[in-house]
C-alpha cells in the first residue's frame, strides 16, 4: 500500500475567484486561502508565500 500525501487543490469559488486549500493526507483540509485571487498566478503566489514563510514563523502559545 503506498504512503498518502497530503496536496494543495487550487479552485474557483462561486465568484469566480481563485483560491487554494491544503488537504492533509487522512483527506481533511487543514488550511486554505483566506481569500479569493483574481488570478490564478497571484492564487498561486499566495500559496508559495506561505509555503516559504511557514518554515521559519515564530511559535507563539497564547494559552
Amino acid at each position: 500500500m503506498a504512503d498518502k500525501k497530503g496536496k494543495v487543490e487550487f479552485y474557483k469559488d462561486k465568484k469566480g475567484e481563485y483560491r487554494w486549500k491544503l488537504i492533509a493526507s487522512n483527506g481533511r483540509m487543514i488550511c486554505d486561502s483566506g481569500e479569493g485571487y483574481s488570478s490564478y498566478d497571484g492564487c498561486k503566489k499566495g500559496f508559495e508565500s506561505v509555503k516559504a514563510n511557514i518554515q521559519d514563523a515564530e511559535v507563539v502559545e497564547n494559552f
